[in-house]
């Protein structure tokens, strides 16, 4: 019996199409199935526009509506064909690589790969499993703004910190008077100061060769304007101590690589001024911004990454559980028989970890609730890192408390044991 256009029509409406998409840099492979496993559709897209449009005429000429839009799955949560996709109201949910790959092993043994077919592979994700996994959060568009400048932030921190070190480790071979002379200085290396001495000076022949009204004008150049004068006799002296030497063809050669690795600390360090700068101006215009400022020991800095990885979305996470496993704070149980072993989450979102080990030894000093909390489970046999977890996991539940009901942080309310009473009425 032939099926007609019209009514091949008619049976692919009635049934429940998932889609899903292999992505690649240059394309995309597109694969749609029905409720019962059948491939509806198959395409390749191009990674443009005109690849973007077809893949929506695709969507659409099976069933996609704005009051029903058919989910997709994706194995990355980033780009703009995961943009184009969030428009309205549409769930996408990101698959992880390793997920689907063990989705893969579920459909064959030959161990046989193609994108068409991992596109296949993940639209039966979500028609098997979709309760399973969580579409992207729904944030808005100024939080996921500042997710890009806190993410782009941290990562121009942790360059500028690499970039430090590698100096450190230069000067350390062939200039440790440098080292003396700013590695005690808050900062450090990466003071504009120390920069601009570096530059002047990049080899300890020359830096001994230097005069007071030279170092003078180098520090002012950094922007110096209190203690010059001190500051360029300190350093005269220093720079003229007696210390082990290269040869001077090496010096100079040393200098040349130090020299090179100085314009890229330059620009790393302003870089990370630069989105400092961006980051605070966006972070205070987020609603959130004065309930996340009102726990100790969060600057805006800090808030930002927070808020970053955490997003806006009050549905994201179903209760404050769900929040501290994603942050890794929470322990986690294996337990298989008469064996039962309790420890820290290896899996977790290790941006929110990172900020969240530096909020909760922040924390340590601008709350005596916090530090009581945290000295009770040393006290109780854990080491630092276990008690910061600890903190941690107690700073996250009282921030989502308050994220939901729209409330600041109340040192009384957030630590209300008999010890820690007794501090913060001492206090």
């Amino acid at each position: 019996m032939l099926v007609t256009c019209e009514n091949r029509q008619r049976w692919e409406s009635r049934l429940k199409i998932f889609c899903g998409i292999d992505w690649a840099e240059s394309h995309h492979d597109v694969a749609l199935v029905g409720d019962t496993g059948e491939l509806v559709a198959k395409r390749r897209i191009t990674d443009d526009a005109a690849g973007y449009r077809l893949l929506l005429d695709l969507l659409a000429e099976h069933g996609d509506t704005p009051a029903e839009p058919i989910p997709v799955a994706i194995e990355t949560s980033r780009g703009l064909l995961v943009a184009v996709l969030r428009t309205g109201n549409r769930r996408v949910f990101a698959i992880n690589p390793l997920a689907a790959a063990r989705y893969r092993d579920r459909h064959g043994v030959s161990r046989k790969k193609s994108d068409p077919g991992d596109a296949l592979v993940l639209a039966n994700i979500l028609r098997t499993d979709m309760p399973m996994h969580r579409p992207l959060p729904a944030d808005s568009d100024q939080g996921r703004a500042v997710t890009v400048l806190a993410r782009a932030q941290q990562d121009a921190v942790w360059n500028r910190q690499q970039l430090g070190n590698q100096i450190r480790s230069l000067l350390r071979e062939y200039f440790p008077a440098a080292l003396d002379a700013f590695q005690s200085k808050y900062g450090g290396l990466a003071r504009p100061d120390a920069r601009a001495v570096l530059k002047a000076a990049p080899t300890p022949a020359r830096a001994g060769k230097l005069s007071l009204a030279q170092l003078r004008a180098a520090l002012k150049r950094a922007g110096r304007q209190r203690g010059v004068d001190a500051e360029a006799e300190r350093l005269r002296e220093v720079f003229r101590a007696e210390h082990a030497r290269h040869p001077e063809p090496v010096e100079d050669a040393f200098g040349h690589q130090l020299l090179a690795l100085l314009k890229q600390f330059d620009a790393a360090c302003q870089a990370g001024d630069d989105l400092a700068e961006a980051v605070e101006a966006a972070f205070r215009e987020h609603p959130d911004a004065e309930i996340y400022l009102s726990f100790p020991g969060l600057g805006v800095q800090l808030a930002a990454r927070v808020l970053a990885e955490i997003g806006d979305d009050r549905t994201r996470f179903a209760d404050a559980r769900g929040l501290k496993a994603y942050a890794g704070s929470a322990p986690i149980t294996r337990a298989s028989g008469k064996k039962s072993y309790i420890g820290r989450r290896m899996v977790k979102n290790d941006r929110l970890m990172h900020a969240g080990f530096l909020w909760a030894f922040s924390s340590l000093r601008a709350s005596p609730g916090a530090d009581a909390h945290y000295r009770r489970r040393r006290d109780h046999g854990d080491w630092h890192a276990g008690a910061q977890r600890n903190l941690l996991n107690r700073l996250l539940g009282q921030l989502f408390h308050c994220l939901q009901k729209r409330q600041l942080f109340d040192e009384h309310h957030a630590f209300t044991s008999p010890a820690t009473s007794s501090i913060t009425a001492a206090a």
